[in-house]
């Protein structure tokens, strides 16, 4: 039977897309969906600043007139010029065990990118680094989160059937958070206080959204990873895109800021509580009463985990004392938030000074995820 590949340009199509992954990890417990009107704004660009700079097209697979499988496809030109490449990135990748269906998906996002002047497809990458990337290639048996992709093991061995072969691999490092804070993270943090001039902020979410420090933290985050896989800065409109999208569901005590005594802006960790559960019992939809669970995870009955969201320390005072910071403040809200255990987002394997720093915490490394790549050229 053959495979219908279509673009989704039409409601009935764009359901299709939306729908798919209910199907494919029904039954699933491992499985944390995306909110559904997040990713209908990814495709608007009323709402999805990256698209001043970026090409963007959904597609669903059709066999015998049912979905059977999606793909996005994504040209960064502004990432592509930073790196000197002509990439196109696939990303939000679903399939049946089916061959079929991943060759058609690939096949048609590959056409499509060939006809941008792309000659390599690479992924899953979205348009930022802080979308989800890479395709989960070991640990299927752990709980996925909000932050990161989950897919089911045929995935990978679909795209090496096809030629794909690894570009990058990141890790996920999971913690028990200690009763104290650990002697090493104490003593750097004093060193760093006193010797070097550093401080812990706290900001409000009104200080973020409307007194200007929102902009400060995107400043920092394009400096200190701007070195990173795949990264191009984000844009004064995309910043504030993401902090009215997160801040609104932050717990701020969980955001250490690090100033230095000229009051700069040198670090941020961003942590939020695991909304994984909450997630799954919404099926990713707000309403009619999927908006409870949410707030019921944020405000009244925590979980007993908290994502990292992410680290950012500006290059000239890394290894200056900043992550110890971060663990000194954190460790003792973590405890009497009821928190027991914490997860980071997807680092680099090869980002050795990273995670290395989680070693006096005794940590696992797990969810190793993938990009793939592979040469399009004609």
């Amino acid at each position: 039977m053959s495979i219908k590949v279509a673009k989704a340009d039409s409601p009935k199509r764009m359901k299709d897309f939306l729908d798919l992954p209910a199907r494919i990890y029904s039954g699933c417990a491992q499985y944390v969906p995306d909110f559904r009107s997040d990713i209908r704004r990814l495709f608007n660009p009323r709402y999805n600043a990256g698209l001043e700079f970026s090409s963007i097209q959904p597609f669903v697979a059709y066999k015998d007139g049912e979905p059977v499988g999606r793909i996005v496809g994504v040209v960064n030109r502004k990432a592509n010029k930073t790196w000197n490449r002509q990439v196109v990135r696939f990303s939000m990748i679903e399939f049946i065990d089916d061959q079929e269906v991943s060759s058609a998906l690939l096949d048609t996002v590959a056409h499509w990118g060939r006809q941008q002047g792309m000659d390599t497809l690479q992924g899953p990458m979205g348009i930022t680094d802080f979308d989800k990337e890479g395709m989960l290639v070991e640990d299927f048996e752990l709980m996925g989160s909000m932050t990161a992709y989950y897919n089911l093991p045929y995935y990978p061995k679909h795209l090496e059937q096809l030629g794909f072969v690894k570009e990058v691999d990141w890790l996920q490092v999971r913690i028990n958070i200690p009763q104290e804070v650990p002697a090493r993270f104490r003593r750097v943090a004093q060193y760093a206080r006193e010797t070097v001039g550093l401080k812990v902020e706290k900001k409000t979410a009104k200080d973020v959204l409307q007194g200007g420090y929102g902009q400060k933290i995107f400043d920092l985050l394009n400096e200190a990873y701007a070195p990173i896989f795949g990264f191009s800065a984000l844009s004064p409109r995309q910043a504030e895109e993401f902090l009215k999208k997160y801040v609104p569901l932050m717990d701020m005590q969980l955001i250490p800021m690090i100033e230095n005594s000229e009051g700069e802006l040198v670090g941020i960790a961003v942590t939020l509580p695991s909304l994984a559960h909450a997630l799954q019992q919404s099926g990713g939809r707000l309403w009619p009463f999927g908006w409870w669970p949410l707030l019921r995870s944020m405000k009244f009955s925590h979980e007993d985990s908290t994502e990292m969201l992410l680290v950012a320390v500006r290059p000239d005072y890394q290894g200056l004392g900043v992550n110890a910071l971060f663990f000194d403040d954190l460790i003792p809200i973590y405890n009497r938030c009821g928190y027991t255990w914490a997860e980071t987002g997807p680092q680099l394997e090869d980002n050795i000074k990273e995670l290395s720093q989680w070693k006096p915490l005794n940590p696992q490394y797990v969810k190793r995820r993938r990009c793939f790549v592979k040469s399009i050229k004609d």
